[in-house]
C-alpha cells in the first residue's frame, strides 16, 4: 500500500521544501491554482447571499419629447 502513497508523500515533501526555499514561486503557483476554482465557486455563493448585479449605467442622455428651441445670447460674435 505504501507504493501507492509514496508519490504523494514525495510531492508533499517537495512542496514543503519549495515553500521554505522559494516562497514567492510557491505561493504564486498556489494562487494560480486557486484562481480557476474560484471562478466556479464564487458566483453561486454570492447568489446564495442575495447579491444581484447593479443596474446598467445609462449610455445616452434622455432627449425631451418636444420641439427644440434655438439657443440665443451665447454667440461669439463680439
Amino acid at each position: 500500500m505504501s507504493v501507492l502513497t509514496s508519490p504523494f508523500r514525495q510531492s508533499y515533501r517537495y512542496l514543503q521544501r519549495q515553500a521554505h526555499e522559494q516562497p514567492v514561486i510557491f505561493y504564486s503557483v498556489v494562487i494560480g491554482f486557486i484562481g480557476p476554482a474560484m471562478v466556479l465557486t464564487v458566483p453561486p455563493i454570492r447568489k446564495r447571499f442575495g447579491w444581484s448585479p447593479a443596474e446598467a449605467i445609462p449610455t445616452t442622455y434622455p432627449v425631451p419629447k418636444r420641439a427644440r428651441r434655438h439657443v440665443e445670447g451665447y454667440e461669439d460674435d463680439a
